[in-house]
């Protein structure tokens, strides 16, 4: 992913609208034509080249590309094992990483596929640490995220191997590799998307929310209480 300014997420909350219908997205308004803008963007130039890419791009290299970018992953989420206390799951993933990266040649190889993939980033473990998620946002290419995600997926960027390459053009090449990657993994799911959704923004939106809720709570969120519960 692509290091996110911090001067977009001011913006953003210098200028919300009042009116919002969910309380979760103060900005709806901003946030609709930001979605709206990436949606163009992305029937026209992102899904066309992702689509191309898993046309023209053999399986097994496409199989390769993908490991090689999880395994850089790993490298973060045992970092954010131990921010969170996790130290098994931090012992799990240091091996997957430390397997891979030396036996499955830079992690081209999964070798280590009998050990657990984890998902653990700044997000996670600014909830864990009990920060809230701040306001819904969408961001502009990159779509839904929250305050605390947007500065976690920035402190995340400038911290990984590859945010910390010093050639600019070698790093830029990743991002943009490991983007066009992304989105040829989620083909199939956009094209369900549209035949499911009548809102897309909402769905996407309430979807994004409970995805990251679930992931912060490691799959137990907290019961939300009802009036009618008493």
């Amino acid at each position: 992913m692509f290091p996110l300014p911090l001067q977009l997420i001011l913006i953003l909350l210098l200028t919300g609208c009042a009116g919002a219908r969910n309380a979760a997205d103060p900005l709806e308004p901003i946030n609709r034509s930001i979605y709206r803008f990436n949606d163009t963007v992305d029937r026209a130039v992102a899904k066309p080249v992702a689509k191309a890419y898993e046309d023209v791009v053999p399986l097994p290299i496409r199989i390769m590309a993908g490991n090689f970018i999880s395994n850089l992953d790993d490298a973060m989420v045992t970092i954010h094992d131990l921010l969170q206390l996790k130290f098994t799951q931090a012992a799990s993933d240091g091996t997957r990483f430390f397997i891979n990266s030396t036996f499955g040649v830079f992690g081209l190889i999964n070798v280590a596929s009998r050990l657990e993939k984890h998902n653990e980033d700044m997000g996670q473990t600014l909830g864990y640490w009990g920060v809230g998620n701040g306001p819904y946002l969408v961001i502009p290419f990159l779509g839904p995220s929250t305050l605390r995600d947007s500065v976690g997926l920035y402190t995340d960027t400038e911290a990984s191997i590859p945010g910390r390459t010093e050639n600019v053009r070698d790093r830029n090449q990743y991002f943009l590799a490991s983007f066009i990657h992304r989105r040829a993994a989620l083909l199939d799911k956009g094209e369900v998307l549209d035949e499911a959704a009548i809102d897309r923004y909402g769905f996407l939106r309430d979807t994004y929310l409970m995805y990251r809720k679930n992931l912060v709570y490691d799959g137990n969120p907290p019961r939300v209480k009802y009036d009618f519960d008493d």
